[in-house]
């Protein structure tokens, strides 16, 4: 078995976003390639923010792009008292110290910082200050006694060396003055009880990784190995926020995206394996590895999500696509009832035409699912008086043919086409409306072929066109 051992460690205080969900995913599969194993742990110690709704859709939305923890989850709330410990420690050990200093002074300095255009750092005030000379009436904060001399390297996995004056590591808080422990002693802390060889995340994490090796040094602990990777940004390569559109999970399943599509999408997105594009599962766990992900920033790009989706549509098998299609319909549009499914099959090689989405494929057999109608009120004025004859002459006419195919079915239209002195247009358009409610959708032989003639009829015979 072997040692390696990653984690995903989300807060969870909204919906899961899709740069969390690519460490996750680099993460598992690192762990998955070794033979390893991969954790989850939610990190809630913002207990205002952090909601159980969060947390399962964390959970549920990992699941549903195929990935799955190993061992229990792990809840860091019910770990603060080991936290804490370790915070104690570190004062007893001396690489910690009680700071006294009042909002007002760290605002003050802050300001200062601000006006000489220079980032804020502490300025140490009560480094030095021995705990009997602490003022009494002031519940202070633990702050960790950084390093103040040399310069620091962090040999990155991804990045390579990253070299860092020690002065510019502020002596952080690791105990907020009510006695809670702060992200950078909680983090470090749960990683070295969960025994994580391996901390991959994205690169905005790199100063706080300098900040927890210092304290995996005080406490004399084995340093994991660490990998950043660098962020997700817009096409306009602006750092991608929840703010934006289609920042979850949430937000690519309700259109229709697939699992494995966005899966490999997202493997793809900062990371290649010679010059492969389309990875099965088994292939990724098989070949990812960390030396393949690049240094640069990656741009999120919603055509090539589509494309990749559209590839999927298309290349699965038709069993297959018709289940993500009925999970589909059941979670965002009307439930396909059991009666429909052989009709929908069946059709379903001219439906994924030109679909790049489940949502595409749902509107092209909306005439099939729902049982009544929805017409487009504009399509409709499209019925004219020509309109209605070519219909009422083509319901005639189609009675009398044995089956319904395309070779039976292209004379009776070309009859129309020339009797009426129009085109395919002519004839096709009209017949689309009043068969699905709609002049786009698929094509009218296809459209006529799948609902059969006896419900071609049926509609065909709609009082509205009589």
């Amino acid at each position: 078995m072997s040692n390696v051992a990653t984690r995903f460690a989300p807060s969870p205080t909204g919906a899961l976003h899709i740069g969390g969900v690519r460490t996750a995913l680099f993460c598992w599969l690192f762990s998955k390639n070794k033979k390893g194993t991969f954790h989850l742990r939610i990190e809630d110690t913002d207990k205002e923010r952090s909601k159980d709704e969060h947390k399962n859709q964390i959970i549920k939305s990992l699941k549903w792009i195929g990935i799955e923890h190993d061992g229990e989850l792990y809840i860091q709330s019910t770990k603060i008292n080991n936290h804490i410990d370790v915070a104690n420690e570190l004062l007893k050990n001396g690489h910690a110290y009680k700071c006294y200093c009042s909002t007002e002074e760290i605002e003050t300095q802050k300001k200062r910082a601000k006006q000489k255009k220079i980032p804020y750092t502490y300025n140490r005030k009560c480094r030095e200050l021995h705990e009997s000379d602490g003022p009494k009436n002031i519940k202070p904060v633990v702050r960790f006694k950084s390093k103040i001399e040399g310069s620091s390297i962090l040999k990155d996995l991804v990045q390579g060396d990253v070299e860092i004056n020690n002065i510019t590591i502020e002596d952080f808080i690791i105990l907020r003055n009510d006695g809670t422990p702060t992200y950078n002693l909680s983090a470090t802390v749960d990683d070295h009880q969960m025994k994580m060889s391996h901390i991959i995340r994205g690169d905005d994490h790199i100063i706080n990784t300098f900040k927890q090796i210092q304290i995996y040094l005080s406490m004399n602990w084995s340093l994991p190995s660490f990998a950043h990777i660098p962020l997700i940004h817009t096409l306009e390569g602006k750092k991608l926020s929840k703010r934006d559109n289609a920042s979850t999970l949430g937000d690519y399943s309700k259109i229709g995206i697939m699992p494995d599509a966005l899966r490999n999408y997202l493997l793809r997105l900062g990371w290649s394996y010679k010059d492969k594009e389309i990875f099965t599962l088994e292939e990724s766990i098989k070949h990812f590895n960390l030396e393949g992900i690049g240094k640069s920033p990656s741009k999120l790009d919603m055509s090539r999500i589509l494309s990749m989706n559209e590839h999927y549509i298309k290349t699965i098998n038709e069993d297959e696509l018709y289940d993500h299609l009925l999970k589909y319909c059941e979670l965002f549009k009307e439930k396909i009832k059991s009666d429909k499914e052989k009709q929908i099959k069946s059709s379903l090689a001219f439906l994924k035409n030109k679909a790049k989405t489940l949502e595409d494929i749902y509107n092209n057999s909306k005439y099939i699912i729902l049982d009544e109608i929805n017409f487009n009120q504009e399509d409709l004025k499209l019925i004219d008086d020509k309109a209605k004859k070519i219909i009422s002459e083509f319901a005639k006419k189609i009675k009398e043919l044995n089956n319904l195919s395309k070779e039976s079915l292209e004379p009776l239209v070309n009859d129309l086409i020339k009797s009426h002195e129009t085109n395919f247009r002519g004839v096709g358009q009209p017949l689309r409306v009043v068969l699905t409610g709609s002049k786009f959708g698929p094509g009218v032989y296809d459209i006529i072929i799948s609902l059969g003639k006896e419900e071609v009829q049926k509609r065909l015979r709609n009082k509205i066109f009589g």
